[in-house]
């Protein structure tokens, strides 16, 4: 195989943000493609085959236009950049970081990081109905904050209204002490913490003694109809079939409506069904409904994070397939017990 050289122009001022802590970021996009990169005088050289050499030079490409818009250079964005070069798709990075959702209380820009969350994001802006499922790591409760934050600011809904189902996470914890509000507040921090990241403590409280935004559990919301408001429902696998009918006939005019979940981190009690699942088969087919598939390609967390969602589901795989199997080999078993026991009568 021929080799070929490529170049690509990189800043003094971008070249260590790229580059990463000790060319770390550098190192790995050598690795992926099998190809050398030297850098002399801002010039960076590629080499390695043709194919291999223009993939690295498109993610260096993609990188550079990042760090040109003052984005910090992360290993979740690297990792992203070769994933989509290996899919022909290496400049939607640059495509997806032009989606500025809102700003944090700090000013820092919430946007999506993935092909994934993008959709996602176009789903909940066109649907009044948004099923975001997805492993953990991938942003779904997070964007859609940044979504009814954004939307209760613009004035296109007058509350927000969070709720969850109140639900230990595979442990009993008795009795807990404080008012109504204590007992519930412990199973809805995640939702506090999004909140207060993305709009601040203080603008909360004010909007909170307002009654603009409810943080409640799932519980509270059967007999209310919600008109106008911007509506998510998180940990939605937590829910039985009855729960999510409740919840999903609440809705009034005028509301938006988040539904986040993982199918594979359920806590309910064992062979209870869950609302989500059910809610997936029954509604598939209404138009105004959207339903976003997140994968461990879109987790944007620490980098071991997806690659625990994807042992996992490696393991789920094949647990899966065992159990079939066996079940398989069960089934004919009984077919020819019958059998004898028919021809011996």
């Amino acid at each position: 195989m021929s080799m070929v050289e490529r170049s690509i122009q990189i800043e003094a001022g971008h070249e260590v943000n790229i580059f990463g802590q000790f060319d770390q970021f550098i190192k790995k996009i050598e690795r992926a493609f099998h190809v050398t990169v030297i850098t002399r005088e801002g010039v960076t050289k590629i080499l390695g085959s043709e194919v291999n050499a223009d993939c690295a030079v498109s993610v260096l490409s993609s990188l550079l236009q990042l760090s040109k818009r003052g984005n910090t250079i992360t290993e979740q964005n690297v990792d992203y950049a070769i994933a989509l070069a290996f899919e022909k798709k290496e400049t939607a990075i640059v495509d997806i970081d032009s989606d500025i959702i809102c700003h944090t209380v700090n000013g820092k820009p919430v946007k999506p990081k993935t092909l994934g969350q993008k959709s996602y994001i176009d789903s909940i802006r066109k649907k009044m109905i948004t099923f975001g499922i997805g492993p953990a790591g991938t942003g779904k409760t997070y964007l859609a904050m940044a979504m009814a934050v954004t939307a209760f600011k613009n004035e296109e809904v007058g509350r927000i209204i969070m709720t969850r189902p109140a639900i230990e996470a595979g442990e009993k914890l008795g009795f807990l002490p404080g008012d109504l509000q204590s007992k519930v507040d412990p199973y809805l921090r995640p939702l506090y913490d999004a909140l207060y990241q993305i709009m601040g403590p203080e603008s909360y409280a004010k909007n909170s003694e307002k009654g603009l935004i409810e943080v409640a559990p799932l519980a509270y919301m059967r007999g209310r109809t919600l008109d106008n408001a911007f509506i998510i429902l998180d940990e939605a696998q937590n829910t039985t079939p009855a729960q999510m009918k409740m919840f999903l006939t609440r809705i009034g005019f005028g509301s938006k409506v988040i539904i986040t979940g993982d199918m594979t981190q359920k806590d309910l009690p064992s062979g209870a069904a869950s609302g989500l699942d059910v809610a997936v088969r029954v509604l598939a087919k209404i138009d105004d409904i959207g339903f976003c598939y997140l994968t461990s390609k879109d987790v944007v967390r620490h980098p071991l994070v997806q690659k625990i969602v994807t042992a996992y589901e490696e393991y789920e795989k094949k647990t899966e397939e065992k159990r079939r199997v066996r079940s398989v080999r069960s089934r004919d078993r009984k077919k020819r017990i019958l059998r004898r026991s028919g021809n011996d009568s």
